[in-house]
Parts: C-alpha cells; structure tokens; sequence
C-alpha cells in the first residue's frame, strides 16, 4: 500500500497546528459588555411576532429580558434598548452586572408581570 504523505518533502510541518485568526470580540446587545465563551442569539422582536433579526447576548440578560416583558411588550420596544432600560428593573440589572465577568450566571428572579 502507499504511503499518503512521502517521508521527505513538503508535508512535514503537517504535525504543527495553524495559528489561528483572534477571535472577534462581540457586545451583548443589553448591557454592552463582551460577551464570553457561550452567546445566546435573541430575536428583539420574538418570532411569534414575525421577528427575523437576531442580536448577540449573554444568556443571563436574556433571561432577565423575558423574566420583565411580555412577548407584546418587546415587539412594541423593537431594536430600542433605551427603552427596555427605561424599565426601573433593567436598569437596576444592567448596572449591577455592569461589573461582572463575561462568563457569569447567575439566577434570575421569576417573572414580574
């Protein structure tokens, strides 16, 4: 059987990995921080609603976004995250993880509508 690669010539740096490329550093839509090592992709606007956009964010903001609004209430507020932060509770949830690690969890309070 042959050989797939000749014992001498130009394949034999095949062992060595690739540098690779840095990663792009990607804001969370909500709060603005880097997001780490798990981004949660949220539709603004749910899909019921005949969403279609999609925005990178930490999945703790993202549940802190459901637990606080209605699927009616983010279709009303669209792409405008000034007015989700208009909401005393988000407001006081952005500040407070303003600080934290891109990787943190934590769990959130149940849903106050």
């Amino acid at each position: 059987m042959a050989r797939k690669y000749s014992k001498h010539g130009p394949y034999e740096d095949l062992g060595r990995e690739e540098e690779e490329a840095p990663v792009a550093v990607v804001s969370c839509w909500l709060c603005g921080r880097q997001t780490g090592k798990t981004i949660v992709w949220h539709h603004p606007v749910p899909k019921s609603r005949g969403g279609r956009d999609v925005v990178p964010m930490h999945a703790i903001c993202q549940n802190t976004l459901i637990a606080n609004f209605t699927n009616s209430e983010l279709q009303r507020h669209g792409m405008d995250v000034e007015g989700i932060l208009a909401n005393p509770n988000m407001r006081k949830f952005v500040d407070w993880v303003a600080n934290k690690d891109p990787d943190f969890t934590a769990s959130t309070a149940k849903k106050q509508r």
